[in-house]
Protein backbone atom coordinates (compact mmCIF):
# COMPACT_ATOMS: atom_id res chain seq x y z
CA UNK A 1 0.00 0.00 0.00
CA UNK A 2 1.31 3.39 -0.52
CA UNK A 3 1.86 5.56 2.32
CA UNK A 4 3.17 8.70 1.14
CA UNK A 5 0.93 11.69 1.42
CA UNK A 6 0.19 15.02 0.98
CA UNK A 7 -1.56 18.12 1.75
CA UNK A 8 -3.55 20.07 -0.98
CA UNK A 9 -5.73 23.15 -0.67
CA UNK A 10 -9.11 22.51 -2.39
CA UNK A 11 -10.98 25.95 -2.19
CA UNK A 12 -8.71 28.79 -1.48
CA UNK A 13 -7.31 26.78 1.88
CA UNK A 14 -10.00 27.79 3.90
CA UNK A 15 -13.19 25.26 3.43
CA UNK A 16 -11.50 21.82 2.77
CA UNK A 17 -8.27 19.91 2.86
CA UNK A 18 -7.80 16.73 1.88
CA UNK A 19 -4.72 14.21 2.23
CA UNK A 20 -4.29 11.80 -0.65
CA UNK A 21 -1.99 9.14 -2.03
CA UNK A 22 0.18 9.86 -5.51
CA UNK A 23 -2.14 7.30 -7.24
CA UNK A 24 -4.05 8.51 -9.76
CA UNK A 25 -7.95 7.36 -8.31
CA UNK A 26 -9.49 7.74 -11.61
CA UNK A 27 -7.77 4.62 -12.51
CA UNK A 28 -9.33 2.98 -9.18
CA UNK A 29 -12.14 1.07 -11.14
CA UNK A 30 -14.13 -0.52 -8.17
CA UNK A 31 -15.61 2.30 -5.72
CA UNK A 32 -14.58 1.66 -1.85
CA UNK A 33 -16.28 0.81 1.14
CA UNK A 34 -15.44 3.80 3.54
CA UNK A 35 -15.75 4.72 7.62
CA UNK A 36 -16.08 8.56 7.09
CA UNK A 37 -15.12 9.80 11.18
CA UNK A 38 -15.79 12.52 12.72
CA UNK A 39 -12.61 14.00 14.85
CA UNK A 40 -13.10 15.77 18.35
CA UNK A 41 -15.08 13.47 20.45
CA UNK A 42 -14.47 10.62 18.41
CA UNK A 43 -11.01 10.02 18.01
CA UNK A 44 -9.17 12.54 20.48
CA UNK A 45 -10.55 14.17 23.79
CA UNK A 46 -12.74 17.45 24.08
CA UNK A 47 -11.64 19.77 26.11
CA UNK A 48 -13.03 22.11 28.79
CA UNK A 49 -12.87 25.66 28.71
CA UNK A 50 -13.79 27.30 31.71
CA UNK A 51 -12.74 31.25 30.93
CA UNK A 52 -15.28 30.60 27.93
CA UNK A 53 -17.49 28.27 29.75
CA UNK A 54 -17.42 25.83 26.72
CA UNK A 55 -16.40 22.19 25.84
CA UNK A 56 -14.43 22.61 22.52
CA UNK A 57 -12.46 21.33 20.12
CA UNK A 58 -8.13 21.21 21.69
CA UNK A 59 -6.83 24.57 20.27
CA UNK A 60 -3.07 23.25 21.24
CA UNK A 61 -0.82 20.48 20.68
CA UNK A 62 -0.46 19.41 23.74
CA UNK A 63 -4.25 19.24 24.64
CA UNK A 64 -4.68 16.98 21.24
CA UNK A 65 -5.21 13.70 23.48
CA UNK A 66 -6.03 10.18 21.18
CA UNK A 67 -9.05 8.21 22.66
CA UNK A 68 -7.56 4.61 24.11
CA UNK A 69 -8.53 2.47 21.43
CA UNK A 70 -8.55 4.63 18.05
CA UNK A 71 -4.67 2.96 16.29
CA UNK A 72 -6.34 -0.58 16.71
CA UNK A 73 -9.69 0.60 15.53
CA UNK A 74 -8.69 2.65 12.30
CA UNK A 75 -6.10 -0.35 11.78
CA UNK A 76 -9.33 -2.95 12.00
CA UNK A 77 -10.80 -0.71 9.51
CA UNK A 78 -8.19 -1.27 6.89
CA UNK A 79 -7.49 -4.24 7.44
CA UNK A 80 -11.14 -5.17 6.95
CA UNK A 81 -10.77 -3.25 2.90
CA UNK A 82 -11.92 0.31 4.28
CA UNK A 83 -10.95 3.36 3.72
CA UNK A 84 -10.77 6.15 6.86
CA UNK A 85 -11.62 9.69 5.69
CA UNK A 86 -12.08 12.10 8.56
CA UNK A 87 -15.21 14.49 8.46
CA UNK A 88 -15.36 17.31 11.05
CA UNK A 89 -16.80 21.18 11.19
CA UNK A 90 -13.93 22.87 12.83
CA UNK A 91 -15.55 26.64 13.10
CA UNK A 92 -12.53 27.33 16.12
CA UNK A 93 -10.15 29.59 13.32
CA UNK A 94 -13.60 31.15 12.48
CA UNK A 95 -14.58 32.03 15.88
CA UNK A 96 -10.85 33.51 16.56
CA UNK A 97 -10.41 30.46 19.13
CA UNK A 98 -7.18 28.86 17.26
CA UNK A 99 -4.41 30.36 14.88
CA UNK A 100 -4.36 28.85 10.95
CA UNK A 101 -0.49 27.55 12.22
CA UNK A 102 -1.96 26.07 15.04
CA UNK A 103 -4.99 23.86 13.50
CA UNK A 104 -2.23 22.95 11.26
CA UNK A 105 0.00 21.78 14.18
CA UNK A 106 -2.69 19.87 15.34
CA UNK A 107 -3.03 17.89 12.40
CA UNK A 108 0.42 17.02 12.19
CA UNK A 109 0.51 15.73 15.86
CA UNK A 110 -2.44 13.79 15.24
CA UNK A 111 -0.58 12.36 12.02
CA UNK A 112 2.77 11.52 13.71
CA UNK A 113 0.59 10.13 16.72
CA UNK A 114 -1.03 7.05 14.08
CA UNK A 115 1.71 6.77 12.13
CA UNK A 116 4.03 5.95 15.21
CA UNK A 117 2.38 2.87 15.56
CA UNK A 118 1.44 2.30 11.99
CA UNK A 119 -1.62 4.01 11.34
CA UNK A 120 -3.07 6.17 8.71
CA UNK A 121 -6.03 8.30 7.63
CA UNK A 122 -6.75 8.34 3.94
CA UNK A 123 -8.12 11.29 3.44
CA UNK A 124 -9.22 14.22 6.10
CA UNK A 125 -11.94 17.00 5.27
CA UNK A 126 -12.70 19.85 7.34
CA UNK A 127 -15.46 22.85 6.99
CA UNK A 128 -14.04 26.01 8.59
CA UNK A 129 -17.39 28.03 8.01
CA UNK A 130 -19.59 29.47 10.81
CA UNK A 131 -22.32 31.53 9.96
CA UNK A 132 -21.73 34.09 12.91
CA UNK A 133 -17.77 33.73 12.00
CA UNK A 134 -15.64 36.77 13.45
CA UNK A 135 -13.54 36.43 10.36
CA UNK A 136 -15.64 37.03 7.13
CA UNK A 137 -14.64 35.37 4.49
CA UNK A 138 -15.26 32.26 6.57
CA UNK A 139 -19.11 33.85 7.60
CA UNK A 140 -20.47 31.74 5.15
CA UNK A 141 -23.74 29.42 4.73
CA UNK A 142 -21.65 26.52 3.33
CA UNK A 143 -22.71 23.40 2.20
CA UNK A 144 -20.06 21.05 3.82
CA UNK A 145 -21.08 22.52 7.76
CA UNK A 146 -22.69 19.68 8.96
CA UNK A 147 -25.66 18.49 9.00
CA UNK A 148 -25.18 19.43 5.60
CA UNK A 149 -23.76 16.25 3.85
CA UNK A 150 -21.45 18.48 1.67
CA UNK A 151 -17.96 17.03 3.23
CA UNK A 152 -18.99 13.36 2.67
CA UNK A 153 -20.29 14.05 -0.30
CA UNK A 154 -17.41 15.53 -1.93
CA UNK A 155 -14.99 13.25 -0.20
CA UNK A 156 -17.25 10.81 -1.90
CA UNK A 157 -16.60 12.15 -5.26
CA UNK A 158 -12.93 12.38 -4.87
CA UNK A 159 -12.33 9.14 -3.19
CA UNK A 160 -14.13 6.88 -5.30
CA UNK A 161 -16.91 5.84 -2.49
CA UNK A 162 -19.34 3.24 -2.23
CA UNK A 163 -22.07 5.13 -0.19
CA UNK A 164 -24.22 2.30 0.14
CA UNK A 165 -21.40 0.26 1.37
CA UNK A 166 -20.14 3.10 4.11
CA UNK A 167 -20.76 4.51 7.56
CA UNK A 168 -20.38 7.46 9.70
CA UNK A 169 -18.69 7.45 13.25
CA UNK A 170 -19.71 10.52 15.18
CA UNK A 171 -20.44 12.20 18.50
CA UNK A 172 -23.32 14.00 17.58
CA UNK A 173 -27.45 14.72 15.96
CA UNK A 174 -24.86 16.74 13.13
CA UNK A 175 -22.93 13.48 11.94
CA UNK A 176 -25.89 11.28 11.95
CA UNK A 177 -28.02 13.88 9.78
CA UNK A 178 -24.99 14.49 7.45
CA UNK A 179 -24.70 10.54 7.07
CA UNK A 180 -28.55 10.02 6.43
CA UNK A 181 -28.43 12.88 3.84
CA UNK A 182 -25.82 11.28 2.20
CA UNK A 183 -27.04 7.58 2.32
CA UNK A 184 -24.62 6.38 4.73
CA UNK A 185 -25.50 4.19 7.80
CA UNK A 186 -24.18 6.17 11.02
CA UNK A 187 -23.08 4.73 14.30
CA UNK A 188 -23.41 7.09 17.51
CA UNK A 189 -20.69 7.27 19.84
CA UNK A 190 -21.84 7.81 23.32
CA UNK A 191 -25.43 7.54 25.26
CA UNK A 192 -28.87 8.08 24.02
CA UNK A 193 -30.05 10.36 26.24
CA UNK A 194 -33.97 11.24 26.12
CA UNK A 195 -33.52 14.96 24.89
CA UNK A 196 -31.35 13.20 22.22
CA UNK A 197 -33.60 10.59 21.01
CA UNK A 198 -36.78 13.10 20.81
CA UNK A 199 -34.14 15.54 18.44
CA UNK A 200 -33.29 12.45 16.42
CA UNK A 201 -36.92 11.69 15.83
CA UNK A 202 -38.01 15.22 14.96
CA UNK A 203 -35.17 15.43 12.49
CA UNK A 204 -35.64 11.75 11.38
CA UNK A 205 -31.99 10.94 11.86
CA UNK A 206 -31.83 7.85 13.99
CA UNK A 207 -28.22 6.19 13.91
CA UNK A 208 -27.82 2.38 13.14
CA UNK A 209 -26.07 1.40 16.35
CA UNK A 210 -24.65 3.24 19.15
CA UNK A 211 -21.76 2.33 20.83
CA UNK A 212 -19.52 4.17 23.59
CA UNK A 213 -15.74 4.00 21.71
CA UNK A 214 -14.44 4.23 18.14
CA UNK A 215 -13.14 0.63 18.95
CA UNK A 216 -16.51 -1.03 19.65
CA UNK A 217 -17.85 0.64 16.54
CA UNK A 218 -15.20 -1.22 14.62
CA UNK A 219 -15.38 -4.29 15.97
CA UNK A 220 -19.41 -4.00 14.94
CA UNK A 221 -18.46 -3.22 11.67
CA UNK A 222 -16.37 -5.08 10.86
CA UNK A 223 -17.65 -8.33 12.81
CA UNK A 224 -14.11 -8.78 14.57
CA UNK A 225 -13.44 -8.88 18.17
CA UNK A 226 -10.07 -7.53 19.15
Amino acid sequence: MISTFRLVPLVSGTSFYKRYTPMALEYVMDKLKTVFLDRDGVINELIYYPEHGIIDSPFTVEQFKLFPGVIDAIKLFHRAGYQTILTSNQPGIAKGYISEKSFDDIRQAMREMLAKEGAFLDGEYYCFHHPEAKIEKLRVDCSCRKPKPGLLLQASRERGVDLAQSWMIGDGLTDIQASKDAGVRAILIGKMKCELCHLMDKNGAKPDAVCSTLLEAAMKITGVKV
